[in-house]
């Protein structure tokens, strides 16, 4: 087939090429060109790395985002459930509330945060009575990154759960189980992979929260803060290693997960 010809009859694939690659580098070229510019200074990255303020900030970040993920499941996947299983008035409106988070600014879902878990309100003096602080706190992190990322969670667990047929929890209640065994020997089992995805969303997204977790915990700092407090007091310089830094252990442990549920659902 001649060149011109060729290209006619695959215009549509070629535009959408062109496209997609646009995109794609927008993407891409930002992060390749932060890190080789700092692997340009092997001796700054390695400073940086050696850090305990920086590997403390980290390992901060990744444990909060776990935590959070951790609640969001046992608390979220139930919901998930009943909005994918039952109708009840004002399902639409609780539905579409659960997705604000995406939507609202972060710092204004921190402000909000701040007027639930303050020490002056009602549920940060009922924990506080426990022991338990939120603003300037751990527990502070791992909240504000829960409210930003428990929608993700949800969304992709709801629709795990819609692509179960109902019929066969009926035919599991009509040979003797009960609800809670049709649940987790039927329902969960075959639902997991969408589960196992909205909880890596929602992990990853906690990783990334900076707006939220500035109002309510500034203290102790995660990554993302501690990346805008280098930056707006020593500069680009001081900042873009620990931004390289938690790019790389991102991108790792995401690839890793997203890889385990792949192989998973080839199984």
């Amino acid at each position: 087939m001649p060149v011109g010809k060729w290209i006619v009859s695959h215009r549509l694939t070629l535009t959408f090429l062109l496209l997609g690659a646009i995109i794609f580098l927008f993407v891409v070229v930002p992060l390749v060109k932060m890190l080789l510019s700092s692997v340009s200074e092997p001796d700054i990255l390695w400073e940086t790395i050696l850090d305990p303020e920086v590997t403390g900030a980290i390992g901060l970040t990744l444990l909060a985002a776990l935590i959070a993920t951790v609640f969001g499941f046992i608390l979220g996947v139930p919901l998930a459930y009943l909005l994918a299983r039952t109708n009840f008035p004002g399902k639409k409106l609780v539905e579409g509330l659960i997705d604000v988070p995406i939507v609202v600014p972060h710092t204004a879902a921190g402000i909000a945060l701040l007027f639930v878990f303050g020490r002056r309100f009602f549920l940060g003096e009922a924990f506080s009575t426990l022991g338990i602080e939120f603003v300037d706190s751990t527990a502070g992190i791992v909240v504000a990154m829960m409210f930003v990322s428990i929608p993700f969670l949800i969304d992709s667990a709801k629709e795990g759960f819609r692509k179960v047929d109902v019929r066969l929890e009926k035919v599991a209640r009509t040979l003797g189980a009960s609800p809670w065994q049709a649940f987790f020997r039927i329902s969960f089992p075959l639902a997991w992979r969408s589960i196992l995805a909205g909880n890596i969303m929602m992990w990853a997204r906690g990783i990334s929260e900076f707006g939220a977790v500035i109002i309510l915990a500034y203290h102790p700092m995660i990554a993302p803060v501690l990346v805008y407090e280098r930056f707006e007091t020593y500069g680009l310089d001081y900042a873009r290693p620990i931004a390289v830094i938690l790019i790389f252990v991102s991108v790792v442990v995401f690839v890793l997960l997203r890889t385990l549920a792949y192989r998973g659902d080839k199984q």
